[in-house]
């Protein structure tokens, strides 16, 4: 007997997965590279700290597109599955406050803040920490959809 061909809904969810486990692993880098010491290394420090930003920002756009975009999953669930329309507004604006932070970031890590270790360590902290909330935000979403587990540390 022949496997049956993944349903559209399949392949979204596989998708969905993939770039959730990219981001995770660009968060765990993000995070190690602030845990880096600084003192007497800084330039390098600064440097792995946007290395690790850069891969973070296209991860994150990738989500994004995979998420908000005109065939994503939120388009799919606000058609589907009404009732979370709510959740996916919430997920919705939580982009947005991620997109914020990592600007921020961006700006602090490029710019004479950079300097300030403690200062740029605290708005990857907060951003980081956004990332988690929005991480388990959408995996109770997918759940309450398709009672499906998109994974915890390893998804």
């Amino acid at each position: 007997m022949q496997p049956s061909s993944p349903t559209p809904e399949q392949i979204l969810l596989d998708a969905v997965r993939r770039r959730r486990a990219g981001l995770h692993e660009s968060m765990i880098a993000l995070e190690q590279a602030f845990a880096a010491p600084a003192p007497g290394r800084h330039g390098a420090w600064v440097q792995r700290v946007h290395a690790a930003l850069a891969e973070l920002v296209a991860d994150f756009r990738a989500h994004i597109d995979i998420t908000e975009g005109p065939s994503g999953l939120y388009a799919d669930l606000c058609t589907t599955e009404p009732r979370l329309s709510y959740a996916v507004a919430r997920l919705t604006r939580e982009h947005a406050h991620i997109r914020e932070l990592i600007d921020d970031l961006l700006a602090r890590a490029s710019g004479s803040d950079a300097n300030d270790v403690d200062a740029v360590r605290d708005v990857g902290t907060a951003l980081l920490g956004s990332l988690v909330r929005h991480r388990q935000h959408g995996s109770d979403l997918i759940y309450e959809a398709y009672a499906f587990d998109v994974g915890g540390e390893n998804g």
